[in-house]
């Protein structure tokens, strides 16, 4: 339970709006118990009359306090769902952009052990969950908790022997009924949360790759492994349900019996009969609507187990360290960079083998470089030890002679534009997936690069205003790759590194994509990660991989000299010496 304690006190946040939700949750179920009592008075009231008129009954006087109650819980519960939920909204608003902001601190170290329907799942649905902890638990129990109070003092001074027995009986249920019903529906609510995070996650996973399950016949197969988890999580769903029928019915139970106790006993506890009907309908009424009031006590704790789960899973995200920290000082921007890579060593958290092993090289001012090497030889991690989603192991990166260590994360980000090997597309217009790039550029300059990396189409179709959609439904794999192009040239950084930027594009616009990227890089230092031998002729200096090593420094000439081995090596995955 201590767990609960950081969320409770979120709500200090908004103390002001937490107490007006009380106090009008309060209201309400005044309102409304007091609605019932009145309305039972009325009808025993007029059943005391009787045909014979020989008593008087102002009726007047109930059917008024109706018609006012009546008014009073409606409004108060308009204005009490409005505030509570308001402000259940506005913290779980905060509490998303809270863990947000955690994960944006995080490396691929940090998060490459997620995967992403999970996270998602966890900055969705869990964060939902936690709503009942006020709208279910915290604001119900303590208004609730003053309301027995207040009818077990208004009780106390009509029959203290039948107040008395009623609050010993209420008493047991406070303290035990949310102990069993915690107990009942907590393996239940862990059971929920992680079925409902499985559930999602194979959803969005069949989603995404239909196209791909579809062709390989795996579509079914994956469709069974969703079923069986949509069974479960109903069967889970419906244990919950029977859970809250439970809680309900013995509440009518106790109701019931409290009735009976009172009426048995009222019967000696009152001088003359017609007090005993009139008051013991008064008391009967009391229970009746206290026993509506008690019912939350029950129903509330057996949601606690779903909503401990969800804080753990997200806690888990909020405890993450970053691996990877930044200095808070500022270096000073350069439109010069100079790459030295000395002796790094790096491997994977909990891989054996090394993914790059004594890595040396210099990258000088304005020189443009090539990896050159088969997938999976360790380009594409140097490539992000560069960007510092990763830190090596052993060995330094030097940035302008400065360790990349003491770059803050603003400096580091402006230093380098970064064409990966998969490009993600917002769901947005053209324009503003340019704009990432540096915002306030001109449409006419937006227009001039998406030409050099030929888009035309995208340029002249409806312009800058078209809708890409969901991760660039609308765009082939060739147009997403010369997009992130078209964003590296924008943000006209000192340093570009380019994995495998012609991916997917025919041999045409291959050259030509190289040739606008060369012009574009003529000033700029330049690394070329490829497996490919296309547009390494203007590279100065070309770095052969495998193994996580460098085997061997050539130039282009070279290498056309050596191509027939270098094939053999590419195919046979034979060393070239």
């Amino acid at each position: 339970m201590v767990i609960l304690v950081p969320f409770v006190m979120m709500y200090s946040r908004h103390w002001i709006r937490l107490n007006i939700g009380i106090i009008l949750n309060i209201i309400t179920t005044l309102a409304n118990i007091i609605l019932l009592i009145i309305s039972g008075w009325l009808l025993i009231g007029t059943a005391l009359i009787g045909p014979s008129g020989l008593y008087t009954f102002n009726y007047m006087l109930p059917a008024a306090g109706i018609r006012g109650l009546s008014i009073i819980r409606t409004t108060s519960r308009y204005a009490e769902r409005i505030i509570n939920h308001d402000t259940t909204f506005r913290i779980l608003t905060y509490l998303r952009i809270f863990i947000f902001q955690n994960l944006l601190q995080l490396s691929s170290s940090g998060i490459s052990y997620y995967d992403k329907g999970d996270i998602f799942n966890r900055l969705v649905t869990d964060v939902k969950v936690i709503d009942h902890l006020y709208l279910r638990v915290f604001s119900p129990i303590l208004s609730n908790f003053i309301i027995i109070i207040l009818f077990t003092f208004f009780l106390s001074r009509l029959n203290m022997l039948l107040t008395f027995i009623l609050s010993i009986i209420m008493l047991c249920l406070i303290i035990h009924l949310p102990i069993f019903f915690y107990n009942l529906g907590k393996s239940i609510g862990y059971d929920l949360t992680i079925l409902r995070s499985k559930y999602r996650t194979c959803l969005i996973n069949i989603i995404q790759s239909q196209a791909e399950l579809t062709i390989f016949g795996a579509f079914n197969r994956f469709r069974k492994i969703l079923t069986n988890l949509e069974y479960n999580l109903l069967k889970r769903q419906e244990q919950q349900f029977n859970l809250t029928t439970l809680a309900q019915s013995i509440m009518i139970f106790f109701s019931g019996f409290s009735i009976i106790l009172v009426i048995w006993i009222g019967a000696d506890a009152f001088d003359n009969q017609n007090q005993f009907k009139s008051l013991i309908a008064l008391f009967i009424f009391s229970v009746l609507a206290i026993f509506e009031v008690l019912g939350s006590f029950a129903i509330a704790f057996q949601y606690l187990g779903e909503v401990i789960t969800s804080i753990n899973r997200l806690m888990e995200l909020i405890n993450q360290k970053p691996i990877i920290r930044f200095p808070i000082a500022e270096q000073i921007i350069s439109n010069k960079v100079e790459i030295k890579i000395q002796k790094i060593y790096f491997s994977y958290p909990k891989q054996i083998k090394p993914a790059l092993q004594n890595i040396s090289f210099t990258i000088k001012i304005g020189e443009h470089i090539a990896l050159l090497g088969k997938t999976g030889c360790g380009k594409s991690t140097l490539l992000q030890l560069l960007t510092r989603a990763w830190d090596v192991n052993s060995g330094k990166i030097l940035i302008n002679d400065i360790p990349i260590q003491l770059y803050d994360e603003k400096t580091l980000r402006n230093l380098i534009a970064v064409v990966p090997q998969r490009i993600h597309i917002f769901s947005d217009t053209l324009r503003n997936n340019l704009l990432i790039a540096k915002d306030n550029l001109k449409d006419t300059f937006l227009i001039k690069v998406l030409n050099k990396v030929g888009l035309y189409s995208l340029s002249n179709n409806k312009g800058l205003n078209s809708w890409i959609g969901e991760g660039g439904r609308q765009l082939s794999g060739g147009e997403k790759q010369r997009l992130g192009i078209a964003r590296a040239m924008l943000c006209d950084a000192p340093l570009i590194l380019l994995d495998e930027p012609t991916e997917g594009l025919d041999i045409k616009t291959e050259k030509h994509i190289i040739m606008q990227l060369q012009d574009y890089c003529n000033d700029k230092t330049l690394l070329f990660i490829t497996h490919r031998l296309h547009g390494l002729e203007n590279m100065n200096n070309i770095y052969i991989m495998d193994e996580g090593k460098i085997i061997k420094q050539t130039t282009y000439e070279e290498l056309l000299k050596l191509k027939n081995r270098y094939l053999k090596y590419y195919q046979n995955k034979t060393i070239l010496n």
